[in-house]
This record gives structure tokens, C-alpha cells and sequence, in this order.
């Protein structure tokens, strides 16, 4: 039998005390949820903005590379594509939310100049440029969001289960203990009320 279950002021303080720390556990865990939860749905809506930007710069771009194929021939267009560099100014670093971390990508777009001469290419391939730039710039900003997402909502899970874990099984357990402790000392000293009462008149007769 568990020591810390038996009848005992000791026993009962120490059960009180878990208890509270259990609510206040629940308490701060209930919040950190709330404030994922807040966070996550911003996040959900701004990645709903960035598709919906991507779709519609994507179509733009691809209008523009077609036009460019059919005016500078689609080999031509080809050659220029090949001499366009490797994109190297993305950084990936992390920062907390509530002990979750998540990515943060730093990247300064409209740094590449034009790798062809304008005097030998159209208009078209400018507008193709510029919008695959574009989308270059919202697709690392999405995978940031959705990364950001999904470590969110894993950890949103993780607290959600501690919080139910304490709610259902810690706070319930030590209420019962506190409860039962506390009714076992009020049965002794019920009983040694009564022993006393009868020493008393014992020694009166």
C-alpha cells in the first residue's frame, strides 16, 4: 500500500498540494493549447492567401513562358533558363511558440538581375521572369508557413493529451485521495471526541 495514502495530516497536505499543482498543470496547459490554436489557424489562413496567390501568379508566369516559347523559339528560351543560378540566399533558422519550434526562412527576393540581353529577347520573357520569381518568393514562404503548421498542431496534440491526462486521471485521483484522507481524520477525531467524552465521564462518576 502506497505510504502517502494513509490517514495522516502529513498525507492529506501532501495530497492537497498535488492537487493544486494539477489544476494549475491543467490551467497552463489549457492555455498553451489556446495560444497554439490561435496560432495554428492564423497560419492555416495565411497559407490558404499564399496558394491562392501561387495559383494565380503560377498561371501568369505560364502564359508568359509560352508566349515566349512561340516568340523566341522554345531551344532559345531553353539556353537562357540553363545559365540561370543556383539559388543560394536562403536561410532556414527556427524560433519558439509556447517551447514549439518552428521553421523561420529568411530570403530577400528581387536580388536576381537578368542573365540575357534585352536587345535579343521579348517582353514575354521578361513578364515570365519577374512571375516565376514571384513564385519562387511565395513557395519558400508557404513551405514556411505549412512547416510552421504542422509542428503546431503536433505539438497542439501532444498538449492536448497532457491536459486530458490531468483533467480525467491526476486531478480525479488526488481529489479522491484529499476527500478520502480528510474523511478518515474526521472519523478519528470523531472517535477520539467520543473516547474522551467516555474517559471523562468515567472519571466523574
Amino acid at each position: 500500500m502506497d505510504v502517502r495514502t494513509f490517514p495522516t495530516k502529513g498525507n492529506l497536505i501532501l495530497a492537497k498540494n498535488s492537487l493544486a499543482l494539477a489544476r494549475q498543470g491543467y490551467e497552463l496547459m489549457d492555455k498553451k493549447r489556446n495560444i497554439l490554436i490561435r496560432e495554428l489557424m492564423g497560419l492555416v489562413d495565411q497559407a490558404k492567401d499564399i496558394q491562392e496567390e501561387i495559383r494565380t501568379t503560377f498561371t501568369t508566369a505560364y502564359q508568359a513562358l509560352q508566349r515566349a516559347n512561340i516568340e523566341m523559339g522554345i531551344h532559345f528560351v531553353a539556353d537562357i533558363a540553363q545559365t540561370v543560378p543556383v539559388e543560394n540566399s536562403v536561410e532556414v533558422k527556427t524560433r519558439s511558440i509556447m517551447g514549439t519550434e518552428i521553421p523561420l526562412v529568411r530570403y530577400e527576393p528581387g536580388t536576381t538581375e537578368p542573365v540575357y540581353g534585352f536587345y535579343s529577347t521579348r517582353e514575354s520573357l521578361d513578364i515570365a521572369r519577374v512571375s516565376f520569381e514571384k513564385v519562387k518568393e511565395l513557395t519558400i514562404k508557404l513551405s514556411m508557413v505549412e512547416n510552421s503548421a504542422y509542428q503546431l498542431a503536433a505539438n497542439i496534440k501532444k498538449t492536448q493529451k497532457r491536459a486530458n491526462a490531468l483533467k480525467n486521471i491526476t486531478i480525479p485521483t488526488y481529489e479522491a485521495l484529499t476527500k478520502s484522507i480528510a474523511n478518515a481524520l474526521e472519523e478519528k477525531e470523531r472517535e477520539e471526541f467520543t473516547r474522551l467524552k467516555v474517559i471523562k465521564r468515567m472519571h466523574s462518576l
